[in-house]
């Protein structure tokens, strides 16, 4: 089956309504507040809205610092292992990693086993900019407002609903990270 192969019409009427105990209408379906995507979307936003400042303070963008973790839970990695953990294609995240190397924070070498390779590794500065970095997640957690049990569980919930959303895409046609 390709992902031609449905249409939205037919998808609608194995949709579940918000309410159970209600046959959902296609205006109740495409209310904003009833999208799931949407709630995902805008809170991703104000994910941004609080990093934002904190990352500021440390010179990097919010992809930067994913690339920055990555590393700091696994130095010396090849572009396609730090791709694979953070589901990012070499033609995105080759220009984040060069703006990392200028400024200082890593530095990249092609293998010595097999030129075509590009192993990354942190520099001293880089191993340095983690201590810096530390407070991040304590501040992110308090911003959210929730305790950590309720957090541990909406990640897996939320890591359920990517998984399954992967599986649905690959499934249907369309290439996915499969993380």
């Amino acid at each position: 089956m390709t992902r031609h192969d449905k249409t939205a019409t037919e998808c609608a009427t194995k949709t579940p309504a918000p309410d159970a105990s209600s046959e959902p209408s296609s205006a109740d379906l495409l209310r904003l507040d009833n999208f799931l995507c949407f709630s995902v979307y805008a809170t991703g936003h104000a994910f941004n809205r609080v990093y934002k400042p904190l990352l500021d303070e440390l010179g990097l963008t919010y992809p930067q610092f994913l690339v920055m973790a990555a590393l700091w839970e696994g130095d010396d990695r090849t572009i396609g292992s730090l791709g694979g953990a953070l589901g990012l294609e070499s033609s995105t995240l080759t220009p984040l990693v060069k703006r990392l190397e200028t400024a200082g924070l890593l530095v990249r070498r092609r293998d010595t086993r097999d030129e075509r390779v590009v192993r990354v590794s942190l520099t001293e500065k880089g191993h340095a900019l983690r201590d810096a970095a530390g407070g991040i997640p304590a501040c992110v957690f308090e911003a959210t407002g929730m305790g950590l049990a309720e957090l541990v569980a909406l990640k897996a919930g939320l890591e359920r609903l990517r998984k399954g959303l992967t599986a649905y895409a690959q499934d249907h046609g369309e290439p996915g990270d499969g993380r």
